[in-house]
């Protein structure tokens, strides 16, 4: 059953990758007890066609009359029944659901015109006239075809006690169905209302439990950046110390002095990936301000480290992203980075992070020494940034030649 106006439902908001799926008010209503439906009408139509046929009529009208009531079985099966399964507010569906009607209201008119009796066949018809069209043209039908039977009704017993049996039908007849629609169409509404709630309840308890899961990965992050300062960075400073104890107690022409400043500077390398992984798996940076200002930052700090020129640009509308899809880019950008003050031999490196329409594009391009994509696999910097970016549905590319620099990009949906 529908009105000619909307629902008054709760309007959900999709999220990402997803749509809101609220069912149809035909769905809720109808389609789901569609099979009950036909039981109802072929029980309705068996009874009535039994107590037509029983009645006492000539060889035309019994005629007439069985043909009408056959007629209306492959009528409602190829034609009203499909009617129940779209949405009657379109215009292709309401004109047909109206056609159907009165091609129906005529069938029942050759038969009540045969057997009075013919009009108990209302209790199918009737719930029919609103399962194909809209309240209001279901109410138009529903009186033309209890108008009809009472007209026939006193036509065949003219008199006032006639008139007023069939005038109090037809009233009560309309009055009961307009009533009876109104109850189901706010019992439809009450169903859809809950329908609306029940899914936005749903979407939040996803949401909570996505939050939870970033939560969780940002204290185990938090637990090993602990975990590894007060074990291998206070490790390798201690180790360091002591190598520079050992360095002032011997003369610079030991031999065993240039050993001492191999591992010391072994020992201070080491030390910096301790302090650098540290860094990478703690976000506190970005606590700072934006994803944009902490990639200036980081940019700027490469820069004056390295002895580079370093610069950093940001185009498009800059907009909040989830915390974790910020803390992968800015991740990106530092690993990017340090291969660049390691490994390229670079004069000058640029940063750009590009809001586009539905995505943010993150690319660190230098004009250092490069490599061959296709010779290498890139170490576990490279696979860890691939690893990290697909986490949020994202994508890396790296081009690079030999002798004419590096351009990493990564591409994450936002």
């Amino acid at each position: 059953m529908r009105e000619d106006i909307p629902l008054a439902v709760p309007q959900l908001t999709p999220q990402p990758g997803t749509e809101a799926c609220r069912p149809a008010p035909r769905q809720a209503g109808w389609i789901v007890a569609e099979p009950r439906w036909d039981a109802y009408y072929a029980v309705v139509f068996a009874a009535c066609a039994a107590i037509v046929e029983a009645g006492k009529l000539d060889a035309t009208g019994r005629i007439a009359g069985t043909a009408a009531l056959a007629a209306m079985v492959p009528w409602y099966l190829f034609l009203g029944r499909p009617l129940m399964n779209t949405d009657g507010a379109t215009r292709a569906a309401g004109a047909r659901g109206i056609v159907y009607l009165a091609g129906l209201v005529v069938l029942f008119t050759v038969t009540q015109s045969q057997n009075a009796n013919a009009w108990f066949l209302a209790f199918a018809l009737l719930p029919m006239c609103f399962h194909v069209t809209t309240l209001r043209h279901g109410l138009v039908f529903v009186v033309i075809l209890n108008v009809i039977a009472g007209t026939l009704v006193v036509r065949r017993n003219p008199g006032l006690p006639g008139a007023l049996t069939a005038s109090g039908i037809v009233v009560f007849a309309v009055s009961f169905s307009y009533a009876y629609s109104r109850w189901v169409m706010k019992v439809i509404e009450q169903s859809l209302e809950r329908a609306a709630l029940i899914e936005q309840l749903e979407a939040t308890r996803a949401e909570l439990a996505v939050a939870h899961h970033e939560a969780g990965v940002q204290a185990e992050r938090h637990r090993l950046a602990g975990e590894i300062h007060d074990t291998l960075a206070q490790g390798f400073t201690s180790i360091v110390t002591l190598l520079q104890a050992g360095q002032a107690s011997l003369d610079a022409a030991s031999p065993a002095r240039r050993h001492l400043d191999l591992a010391l500077l072994t020992a201070r390398e080491n030390l910096a990936e301790a302090r650098t992984l540290v860094t990478a798996l703690t976000p506190a940076t970005l606590e700072a301000g934006t994803l944009g200002d902490t990639v200036r930052r980081v940019t700027s700090a490469t820069g004056a480290q390295a002895g580079i020129e370093a610069h950093a640009e940001l185009t498009g509308t800059v907009r909040r992203l989830p915390t974790g899809t910020e803390v992968v880019l800015l991740r990106v950008c530092q690993e990017a980075l340090a291969n660049v003050r390691k490994h390229a031999d670079a004069r000058r490196v640029r940063v750009r992070l590009c809001y586009a329409g539905t995505t943010v594009r993150l690319t660190v391009t230098d004009d250092g020494k490069g490599f061959d994509p296709g010779g290498t696999n890139g170490g576990y910097g490279l696979t860890g940034m691939r690893d990290r970016v697909s986490q949020v549905g994202g994508t890396v590319e790296v081009a690079s030649v030999p002798g004419r620099g590096t351009e990493v990009s990564a591409e994450v949906p936002g």
